[in-house]
C-alpha cells in the first residue's frame, strides 16, 4: 500500500482563498434570495395556464351548446313543417265544430 503524504491542512489562508469564499457566499446568498421569486413565478405561471385552459374549455362548450341548439331548432321546425296539412285541417275543423255546439 502506498503511504499517505504528510498530513497538510486542506486550505491555506491566502488572499485567493478568501476571495473564493466570498464569491461562493455571495452566490449562495443570491440563490437563497432568488428562491421566493422563482417559486412565485412558477405559481403564477401554473395559475395562468390553468385559467387559460378553463377559458378555452368554456369557449369550446359554448360553441358545442350553440351547435346543439341549432340542431334541435332545425329538427323542431322540420317536424312542424312535416305535419300533414290535411290532418291539421281536420283537427281545426273539429275544434270549430265543438265551438259551434
Amino acid at each position: 500500500m502506498a503511504k499517505k503524504a504528510a498530513s497538510q491542512p486542506e486550505s491555506f489562508p491566502t488572499s485567493v482563498n478568501s476571495q473564493i469564499t466570498d464569491s461562493v457566499t455571495q452566490v449562495n446568498t443570491k440563490v437563497l434570495g432568488d428562491t421566493p421569486a422563482v417559486a412565485t413565478g412558477n405559481l403564477m405561471q401554473a395559475t395562468s395556464q390553468a385559467l387559460s385552459n378553463a377559458a378555452h374549455n368554456a369557449t369550446t362548450n359554448q360553441g358545442s351548446d350553440e351547435l346543439t341548439s341549432q340542431a334541435a331548432t332545425t329538427q323542431g321546425i322540420s317536424t312542424l313543417y312535416s305535419i300533414d296539412t290535411a290532418s291539421s285541417g281536420i283537427a281545426t275543423e273539429e275544434i270549430f265544430a265543438k265551438k259551434k255546439k
